[in-house]
């Protein structure tokens, strides 16, 4: 039976993986995060196995438990799955709205709106990457509650985790881009989201799918590239070390 320890040990191990403290591929023993938590292994083996549920750890016999990895082919089929519930949470999100919905919806959108003008009209580069992260969650967040569909919404939710657990950065192993190209890239991206509210606002939901299809595949493909490049620089390593 699932103890209020379950509970602390489930947050504990939950939020260390999320923020990155507990990256993929590391191990988690049972003893060690008992200690650590200052509660007994029958409660950590609970969260464990509550976690490996949601897709963010994995335990394999005689191996233990450890954070989940994934190949850019099992990573490849989480984003198609996300790629159509979320666009399908936006189709329903553009014909269930209420008043209240679009205003949740607009709030992080002005917000994202306020971070990116600030950006570009700064004399040096400012990085707002958590705030606009931060905002950017936000939004889709209050486009999948405006669908109103509380299934959907648990299955996106957890996808979105295991996304944000496993996903490269986009764009890493690139050049860093020209201050021109990063202003560029970020009124597009706000244009983008503009244009998914736009549709959901007028209540058209074909293309509130199709502006959100767009979106997500576009930060999808770019999350596999970068995981193809790590992982073909995991097989170069093994190599040579044989």
């Amino acid at each position: 039976m699932k103890s209020v320890y379950s509970d602390v040990a489930y947050s504990y191990i939950r939020k260390r993986i999320l923020n990155g403290e507990f990256p993929p591929g590391q191990g988690l023993p049972t003893e060690v995060l008992a200690k650590q938590i200052g509660v007994s292994r029958a409660p950590v083996r609970d969260a464990l196995r509550l976690l490996e549920a949601d897709g963010l750890v994995r335990i394999r016999a005689r191996q233990g438990a450890s954070v989940k990895e994934m190949t850019a082919k099992e990573f490849r089929e989480v984003c198609d799955l996300r790629l159509a519930l979320e666009c399908y949470a936006a189709g329903l999100a553009a014909q269930n709205r209420t008043a209240a919905d679009l205003r949740d919806i607009r709030a992080p959108l002005d917000a994202m709106a306020k971070l990116t003008e600030e950006t570009i009209a700064a004399d040096k580069d400012v990085k707002w990457s958590n705030e606009l992260a931060r905002d950017d969650v936000r939004f889709h967040l209050a486009i999948i509650a405006a669908a109103h569909s509380e299934l959907m919404q648990r299955e996106i939710l957890r996808l979105h985790l295991v996304n944000r657990v496993v996903a490269l950065p986009s764009g890493e192993g690139q050049p860093t881009p020209s201050k021109v190209e990063r202003n560029r890239r970020m009124r597009f991206v706000l244009s983008v989201h503009e244009s998914i509210y736009q549709a959901i606002a007028r209540g058209d939901a074909p293309a509130a799918r199709m502006a959100m299809e767009g979106h997500l595949r576009e930060l999808m493909e770019s999350s596999l590239r970068a995981l193809s490049r790590q992982e073909s620089g995991r097989i170069v390593d093994d190599l040579t070390m044989t």
